[in-house]
């Protein structure tokens, strides 16, 4: 018997204090480099995309990966990536801690542009409101506290 899972998560997470640190400019080497990263973890990535102060992954998760150990290789690597290679000046790390909801495959489109929309989304919404309204959708409590 195989193994058979189709999950597709939507992974959400900020750089420290929501510094708008992510400059345009090099955002697509960072994204080819988190691409990488799921490629060796057997991941599916279907988009990634962001802002200055946050970053959208939307992709399907090998079976063997957990989500908590897989973020924080994300984390981790594309840290010491963006410092050894200067991509960013103003950045200090990622936020602690991530959001993650998962999706039906039906909904593999809407989410893949919806991360491509990210600029213009993010003129009408700002990251706070957008990751309430998320956890608010998904049915997550959360104490307002812990999003500052």
């Amino acid at each position: 018997m195989s193994t058979y899972t189709q999950i597709l998560y939507q992974i959400i997470f900020s750089t420290t204090h929501r510094v708008p640190s992510l400059k345009a400019e090099n955002r697509i080497e960072l994204f080819k480099y988190i691409w990488g990263i799921l490629k060796n973890k057997k991941c599916h990535l279907y988009q990634i995309g962001g802002v200055a102060d946050h970053l959208h992954i939307i992709t399907h998760i090998h079976p063997s990966t957990a989500l908590a150990d897989l973020v924080k290789d994300i984390k981790l690597a594309s840290s010491e990536y963006i410092k050894s290679q200067k991509l960013f000046s103003e950045f200090n790390g990622w936020q602690d801690g991530y959001a993650a909801f998962t999706y039906s495959i039906d909904a593999k489109d809407s989410l893949i542009n919806y991360v491509k929309n990210q600029e213009e989304h993010h003129k009408k919404v700002n990251f706070i409101d957008e990751y309430k309204s998320l956890l608010a959708e998904h049915k997550i409590e959360f104490d307002e506290k812990y999003l500052l």
